[in-house]
């Protein structure tokens, strides 16, 4: 919405004065600003990143983990193939799962 929102400002910017352009983004700052802030009043939900940081680390055998986000292929995302040779989790850059290897020793 913001980013519509954005487009058609910057589409009247051009027709407008500088001034008019000026005052047209700050709106747009406020209304995100705005938004901002009435997600974040409700303390009772937790953010994404909370609720990622919930699930714990997942345990694999290989050296190397194909991370898809989910079983479902229409709520997963884009294959990333993640290295697992550090001694710390690794974490996916879509979903945020941590992986680490478990050694057999």
């Amino acid at each position: 919405m913001a980013s519509s929102l954005f487009r058609g400002l910057m589409k009247s910017s051009k027709l407008a004065s500088s001034v008019t352009s000026t005052r047209s983004l700050s709106l747009v700052s406020t209304q995100i600003s705005e938004h901002t802030a009435k997600w974040m009043q409700d303390t009772s939900k937790k953010s994404p990143m909370e609720l990622i940081n919930e699930v714990p680390p997942i345990k694999v055998e290989d050296r190397i983990v194909a991370c898809e986000g989910d079983t479902n292929p229409a709520l997963g995302h884009p294959i990333e193939y993640i290295c697992l040779d550090k001694d710390e989790p690794a974490i996916c850059k879509y979903c945020g799962l941590r992986y680490y290897q478990e050694h057999h020793h």
